[in-house]
């Protein structure tokens, strides 16, 4: 019995689920730059599947996001010490035996291991180049929340499965309309009466 386990099955085992999940990784992370030619996504950074996958699938992407952002850091203290010159060149084996060369070293390591990390769950050299060069700076600023499971009316054909649409967020916000403010009326003063003298009383016959 697998009570209070975390995670579906999905009618899958162990292995197959994750082969499922990184191509959906896969699939999510390149439609990206997707190009709108003939059998690719429709709109940038979402694909459509199953409620219960995409609830699966949000936590996995997300983690990859996270390391790609902790991948940035390391790369921008490594950048004092890298350099410009062409490989192979005089000036880059100059470099390469100097001391900023070693202190540079030092500094990127943490984003190659990171980068072998993602690249162990993904199995894609094109998805990880967008994973670190496009997600990663995308969402720097952002502390969580990457992703966005939107449910779908319709139910999928042959066996009535619920559909969502799961994808990044920032790309296809709507912008929140902002409130008018509440028009000022302007209470007028209570006008003054002048007080008239009083004619006298007639006096009596």
């Amino acid at each position: 019995m697998r009570h209070k386990v975390a995670g579906r099955q999905l009618g899958r085992n162990a292995s197959h689920r994750h082969a499922m999940f990184r191509n959906m990784s896969v699939s999510l992370i390149l439609t990206v730059r997707s190009e709108k030619k003939d059998g690719e996504a429709k709109v940038p950074g979402r694909i459509v599947t199953t409620l219960e996958k995409a609830k699966e699938l949000r936590p996995h992407v997300e983690k990859l996001i996270t390391l790609a952002k902790r991948a940035q850091e390391a790369e921008k203290a490594a950048a004092p010490f890298a350099t410009t010159a062409e490989k192979n060149s005089d000036e880059w084996r100059a470099w390469r035996k100097s001391d900023q060369w070693q202190k540079w070293s030092n500094a990127i390591a943490p984003a190659v291991a990171l980068r072998r990390r993602a690249f162990a769950a993904l199995r894609d050299k094109e998805a990880l180049e967008i994973l670190f060069d496009d997600l990663g700076p995308r969402f720097a600023d952002r502390p969580g929340g990457y992703l966005r499971i939107v449910r779908l009316a319709e139910f999928r054909l042959g066996d009535a499965g619920r559909r969502a649409l799961i994808e990044f967020v920032g790309e296809n916000d709507r912008l929140k309309r902002q409130r008018r403010a509440a028009p000022v009326v302007k209470q007028e003063a209570p006008a003054t009466e002048t007080a008239s003298p009083e004619a006298p009383a007639a006096d009596p016959v």
